[in-house]
């Protein structure tokens, strides 16, 4: 085995307050792990795990109390099959209490995208990219390039 392995296993999004920003994953549709503690929520995800962790303890957790942590830096995606799937999914998050960035619409690179941000400001980018088609049960798996 080779080293480093591509991969994410785990993402923890450092909140202000854990339950409101609970609240807004549940309006969502998205349910807390049993494994989940007090201070801490986990979500299963497909072949990962989503967390939600107050910014101080974050914090306190890198090793740095007292940092003062940021949001917004990256972007969280979900691909989607279509852009009607696009549209559901992204209104369910406006309805649970989103921010509206950026209404899901047809973008350069011929996809279908939107984004939004949670309570704590992580942008989310809800997408349908025709050239990255996804299985049956949702999973993301690179095409291979032309000619490999």
């Amino acid at each position: 085995m080779s080293y480093p392995r591509q991969r994410v296993t785990l993402i923890t999004l450092g909140v202000a307050d854990l339950e409101r920003s609970r609240d807004f994953y549940a309006r969502w549709g998205w349910q807390p792990h049993g494994d989940s503690a007090p201070g801490v929520f986990f979500y299963q995800m497909q072949g990962a795990v989503l967390a939600l962790f107050g910014l101080s303890d974050l914090a306190e957790d890198q090793g740095r109390p007292g940092a003062t942590l940021g949001a917004g830096a990256m972007t969280l995606a979900q691909n989607c099959a279509s852009e009607a799937e696009v549209d559901a999914v992204f209104d369910a998050a406006l309805e649970a209490g989103a921010e509206l960035l950026k209404r899901p619409e047809k973008v350069f690179w011929g996809g279908y995208s939107g984004y939004f941000a949670d309570p704590d400001g992580h942008v989310w980018e809800i997408a349908m990219n025709p050239f990255w088609p996804l299985s049956p049960d949702g999973a993301l798996t690179l095409p291979d390039a032309a000619g490999a």
